[in-house]
């Protein structure tokens, strides 16, 4: 029996009735067209799917539709502006190479602009441990990493003197 799930995402509100058992991934992608949060795995291992629920990062394939009643949801296509101008985090992954096939590019940016919203200046070993649930088959890690260290300073508040 289909249950009406209502959230808002990308700052728009959404209603869909889906199946119980509909994950918050294929409500995204199925039902509302957002394209960009790839379903790598489906068990919660690639970190593909990441999206922001609630402003926190989360695998969207291990989250029931349901769940997500009444959320504020952020998907890859809400984080660039309206007249199309990227994200900083998504500037720094084009700048430093930080995509090869680009399968993994949408989770790997979204769970980076989680990290430095927790901590905007993470060191290098924070970051590679931050995106360890995000896997990129093409093994572009060193310019993903690059990119979010390039971001990071980019955008961190700068440090008071003393």
């Amino acid at each position: 029996m289909p249950i009406t799930v209502s959230l808002t995402v990308n700052g728009k509100p959404a209603s869909r009735e889906v199946e119980p058992r509909t994950l918050l991934v294929e409500l995204l992608r199925d039902h509302l067209g957002l394209t960009g949060t790839h379903v790598g795995c489906d068990t919660s291992q690639c970190g593909a799917c990441v999206i922001h629920l609630n402003g926190r990062s989360v695998k969207s394939c291990a989250v029931l539709a349901v769940q997500a009643e009444g959320a504020s949801v952020l998907t890859i296509e809400g984080l660039a502006t309206p007249d199309g101008t990227l994200h900083p985090m998504q500037a720094a992954f084009r700048e430093h190479h930080g995509l090869q096939c680009g399968f993994c590019t949408p989770g790997m940016v979204m769970s980076a602009v989680d990290l430095l919203k927790q901590n905007p200046r993470p060191s290098e070993t924070e970051v590679r441990d931050w995106l360890e649930g995000n896997l990129c088959r093409c093994t572009g890690y060193q310019n993903i990493i690059k990119a979010v260290l390039a971001c990071a300073e980019a955008t961190a508040p700068a440090a008071s003197a003393g």
